[in-house]
């Protein structure tokens, strides 16, 4: 099993959501975070004050799933939520050792 953050921009959720569940996938955490990259902010001016914006409104979406799931998962958040513009975000992938279902105790990839 393989774990996928994928950091994206906010208004690609529901393509990048979409995407996974046309493949399957039904399950995912999406959390609104904060960050930067390459992309370092802007400067914005608020009553009159010039001030530098560090960290830019982002999504991180976590998906657990199956090996033979995760290139076609990747190449479809790849495909939902590129701009093509700096800012688009990236995505990591992790090992996952063991998953666990409380509810029913399951085990593995049947958890997920």
């Amino acid at each position: 099993m393989k774990k996928i953050e994928a950091i994206i921009k906010p208004f690609k959720l529901e393509e990048v959501k979409d995407a996974l569940a046309e493949l399957g996938i039904e399950g995912m955490s999406v959390t609104e975070v904060k960050g930067f990259g390459r992309q370092k902010g802007h400067t914005e001016i608020y009553r009159g004050s010039e001030y530098t914006v560090d960290f830019l409104p982002k999504i991180k979406i976590e998906v657990v799933l199956a090996d033979s799931l995760l290139d076609s998962a990747i190449a479809a958040i790849v495909k939902a939520a590129k701009t093509g513009k700096i800012g688009d975000g990236k995505i990591f992938v992790s090992p996952v050792t063991e998953a666990i279902r409380i509810r029913t105790a399951e085990t593995g990839e049947r958890a997920v």
